[in-house]
């Protein structure tokens, strides 16, 4: 596994993910111990996790242009290339896996993640670009979840024109409303 301690969480999910299952010899190339890896991360699924995490955290800003829609747009476009990179993919892969040991990882980080993104349709709330009762955390959900289950499960293609259809489908339905 401790390719990712040599080499940064580059190359494909698969190997980022296969690599957190090898047994102690990768540890040792690794110039690593294996109880130092137990004692700070566990598992070695949180280590490939945290190295995940640490390297594509800034690849997610959250943007104030002034306008909601261009704001999303911005940070869904930001969205779509990480999960388009192999360190994306495993990250999300690793975040929907079934294991316990990482649990008290992947629901905080991408809690956050879409906490801080949550801004922007507060601003736009405040800026009378949507709705007042409008569900901020919905609204991310609604825009974002389909580039989850394109990476996931489809393997369609993430592109500009997908992420622009999301938001203004996801904005439609959070516009204020004549009365």
């Amino acid at each position: 596994m401790l390719e990712v301690a040599e080499a940064g969480p580059a190359g494909d999910p698969e190997r980022l993910v296969g690599q957190a299952h090898q047994d102690q010899p990768s540890l040792g190339r690794a110039g690593v111990h294996e109880t130092s890896v137990y004692r700070r991360w566990g598992t070695r699924e949180n280590l490939v996790l945290d190295a995940l995490t640490t390297e594509l955290d800034s690849t997610l800003p959250v943007p104030d242009t002034g306008r909601v829609r261009d704001d999303l747009l911005a940070f869904f476009r930001s969205l779509a290339r990480l999960l388009g990179t192999p360190q994306g993919e495993a990250l999300l892969r690793l975040s929907v896996e079934h294991d316990d040991t990482l649990a008290n990882r992947r629901g905080p980080y991408w809690s956050e993640r879409l906490h801080r993104a949550v801004v922007m349709d507060r601003r736009g709330v405040e800026r009378g670009g949507l709705a007042a009762d409008t569900d901020p955390g919905l609204l991310i959900e609604a825009a974002g979840g389909p580039l989850f289950v394109r990476v996931l499960l489809s393997g369609a293609p993430l592109d500009d024109t997908l992420v622009r259809r999301l938001v203004d489908l996801a904005l439609d339905g959070a516009r204020p409303r004549a009365r």
